[in-house]
């Protein structure tokens, strides 16, 4: 049996260690991406002590929002949710859609802290939902069939994730959720020394497999700079991404004075937003304008899309602030598109950008 204090001192000798993720050859070493980079240790450390410690108990679970916790990309025009679920129990989740522009629960099997992956086991979005009269939707989760509104659960599974996604954050009210056991028992058990290690140490494995998987993503996309491929869509998926979003990622990286245009046609789709993220693909300040989407996007005369992503708006297209930073990474999704144009993207001199009434 590991001794309370000796699970502790691992466990902080094993957050020293996920700052290696941090301090590597190949991540930013100036000052700002030095600091968001332990800001952004801490906060996976906050939510994987909630998640793992606190918030651990499949039999009691609860939904929780991620607050200002960003990871792989999040997006900013979402307001996320997670539970800790087991495969193995069955579950009724209830609650009232709201207005938003798009919702979906998933089922997954998270193993960030073992091969970097979360992959679905189940998924329901608005197309699946049934209403009762009055509006409210329960949804079951179980490994069995179940008849109305089912969530499948694998016997891997290890949690749920709830995406509820604004198109227009002044006109749209979230849905409200709850989630119970169906059958649990009437009280959680005990803590107990060994459950105390066994969740400290999933917590710290959490913190630098997620930091790590992630640092990996932009490697990769650093071999690609200033374009939005397709760098193909299972690794997104098996890593929790919805089925029904094709993700362009991307790495950018300007001198002073450049900026970075991407020029798109848009699918016919419910939703589609870009973003502007950092080099450990956290979405930077939603106070300032580092996305838009399909609502708030202003699209060219021929109804393309075109972005300007530079330190200041030349007045053309859609400007995205980089936020002080010369690097980072991007994100494009086209979500229930028939079809996934690729842009065209280019680095040209941020004075070259004149606007078309100044010509």
């Amino acid at each position: 049996m590991t001794e309370p204090g000796e699970a502790w001192t691992q466990f902080c000798r094993a957050l020293e260690q996920a700052g290696q993720v941090v301090l590597a050859g190949s991540a930013p070493d100036t000052p700002l991406d030095r600091a968001e980079g332990f800001r952004y240790l801490s906060r996976l450390t906050r939510e994987m002590l909630y998640s793992c410690v606190d918030n651990a108990d499949p039999d009691f679970p609860r939904f929780h929002q991620l607050d200002l916790v960003k990871i792989g990309a999040d997006n900013p025009d979402n307001v996320y949710l997670s539970a800790t679920i087991r495969g193995n129990r069955s579950y009724r989740i209830t609650g009232r859609r709201g207005s938003i522009g798009y919702f979906s629960i998933g089922s997954k099997a998270n193993r960030y802290a073992t091969d970097g992956t979360m992959a679905s086991t189940g998924e329901l979005t608005d197309a699946d939902l049934v209403a009762e009269p009055d509006g409210s939707i329960e949804i079951v989760a179980s490994a069995t069939p179940h008849g109305g509104n089912w969530l499948p659960l694998a016997p891997d599974s290890t949690g749920l994730v709830v995406r509820q996604t604004y198109l227009d954050r002044a006109g749209e009210t979230l849905g409200d959720w709850r989630i119970e056991q169906l059958g649990g028992p009437a009280e959680p058990a005990p803590l107990t020394p060994e459950l105390l290690a066994r969740s400290l140490s999933r917590a710290a494995l959490a913190v630098h497999g997620t930091a790590a998987t992630f640092a990996r993503w932009t490697e990769l996309f650093m071999t690609r700079p200033n374009e939005l491929p397709d760098f193909g869509q299972e690794m997104f998926q098996r890593a929790g991404g919805d089925p029904e979003i094709f993700y362009l990622h991307g790495y950018w990286a300007l001198r002073p004075g450049e900026a970075w245009v991407i020029e798109t046609d848009v699918p016919d789709c419910p939703y589609w937003n870009f973003q502007l993220d950092n080099w450990w693909m956290e979405s930077l300040d939603h106070r300032r304008r580092i996305t838009v989407n399909k609502h708030t996007a202003m699209l060219d005369g021929d109804g393309r899309l075109t972005l300007v992503v530079a330190a200041r708006d030349p007045g053309v297209g859609n400007w995205i602030d980089t936020c002080g930073h010369d690097s980072g990474t991007a994100l494009l999704r086209w979500l229930g598109a028939a079809t996934h144009p690729l842009p065209r993207c280019r680095v040209v001199s941020l004075d070259s950008l004149v606007p078309v009434e100044a010509s």
